[in-house]
């Protein structure tokens, strides 16, 4: 090929792969009309509503929010909002027990006898706790709900006082998956045995502040969170089905409520009128997407843990397909690694994911490792099918070029 050729093939492959870059690149106002028309679509202004982030390299392309953060108040929602995050609070949980391994201090392998002997049951000597992390353990969820005082007030220490004298499974350790949060308590106890620190002083110390969360912090009755929102349901009598176990439960309809620009009743669902929403290490943070990206990113950079560690959480562990032991994210191609649900559906990228819910709130956080994307979204009310939902934010990113 003479060097005048080769030039002129040159510069057209050159050429044709700038066109080609930009017939791939995203049309920003376009997905922006898009996620905007899918939000008002689903939720008013003047209701309870949800903060919604996506991001793209570490950085956000979407920040908006909508609705009510607080009916009393009228302040509304935005990326500064603080949700409680319920379940979504889990793999902040695991990746501070990968911690505490890379410190030498535990080791997941080791059965749950070793690190609390006053445990008598010999179901504790096969129940790892790797076992615990990853929703394997078969150890049933038998918190006295017979008292709800205490369903409404019960603290890590209290969700677990009947594990002491529990001796049976729901099968056996590492064979079957099941959903139960007073499992992830434990870890609120060894934090505190083998660390000589807080709970909640271990989590701040070597994740928080480490990924320059300044906007996060653990429920407590008496904490006073800076633009908090509060869970709001529908006010009306109703039968629900749980949505972090398998149970369902009457609520009736009280008083005193709120009502929107539309004349919908909305009733204030939160500590005091939810169950179980005063434990930390299962689902007690509150904080916002602003702050969420900044450990979305940290977790990227491999801060918090190392890479090896990180890599440990998001590996599938358990099938969640097909359990007949939880409803719970029971869905196709779908496991749990520790902390975070994997979704290995064919044809499309890897999503590692987890859902938190409690009361009148809904969380949502998901990432896409090969596109480098994460979706977070924050809600204060739950009359929105999250699932639904967010299929709906993944196909636009999808058409729009975001997601492979």
């Amino acid at each position: 090929m003479r060097a005048k050729t080769k030039i002129i093939v040159i510069i057209a492959l050159a050429l044709g792969c700038v066109m080609g870059a930009s017939a791939k690149r995203v049309n920003m106002k376009r997905l922006e009309v898009r996620l905007d028309s899918l939000l008002q679509a689903h939720y008013d202004p003047q209701s309870p509503g949800a903060a919604l982030l996506i991001a793209k390299n570490g950085k956000a392309i979407y920040d908006k929010g909508i609705g009510i953060a607080d009916m009393a108040t009228g302040e509304k929602i935005d990326g500064n909002t603080a949700f409680n995050i319920a379940s979504i609070s889990k793999q902040f949980t695991a990746i501070g027990a990968l911690k505490m391994q890379e410190m030498g201090l535990i080791d997941l392998n080791q059965s749950v006898a070793h690190y609390f002997p006053e445990f008598k049951g010999d179901i504790w000597k096969k129940v790892k706790l790797w076992h615990l992390l990853s929703h394997s353990s078969g150890v049933p969820d038998a918190r006295p709900r017979d008292n709800l005082d205490f369903m409404l007030t019960a603290t890590d220490e209290q969700s677990i006082q009947y594990m002491k004298d529990l001796n049976e499974l729901h099968f056996e350790p590492g064979s079957d998956y099941e959903y139960i949060n007073p499992t992830f308590d434990l870890f609120y106890f060894l934090v505190e045995r083998l660390t000589g620190m807080k709970f909640v002083d271990f989590q701040k110390k070597y994740l928080f502040d480490k990924a320059g969360m300044a906007n996060v912090q653990y429920f407590t009755p008496d904490a006073t969170i800076a633009h908090m929102a509060h869970g709001y349901i529908v006010n009306e009598d109703a039968l629900i089905e749980g949505s972090d176990s398998d149970y369902a439960k009457k609520r009736e309809k009280v008083e005193n409520d709120y009502v929107d620009g539309k004349g919908v009743h909305w009733a204030e669902c939160d500590y005091g009128e939810e169950t179980f929403f005063a434990t930390k290490a299962d689902g007690g943070i509150y904080t916002t997407t602003h702050d969420f990206l900044k450990w979305e990113n940290a977790l990227s950079s491999n801060i918090p843990v190392k890479k090896s560690s990180k890599r440990k959480a998001y590996t599938p562990h358990t099938k969640v397909t097909g359990s007949k032991w939880s409803g719970y994210q029971n869905r196709e191609y779908t496991w749990y690694g520790y902390g975070w649900f994997i979704d290995k559906t064919p044809g499309r990228e890897i999503k590692i994911y987890h859902t938190g819910d409690n009361g009148g709130f809904q969380a949502y956080a998901a990432k896409y490792e090969r596109s480098r994307v994460n979706v977070i979204m924050l809600e204060n009310q739950n009359t929105v099918d999250r699932w639904t939902l967010q299929l709906e934010i993944e196909r636009i990113l999808r058409e729009e070029g975001m997601l492979r």
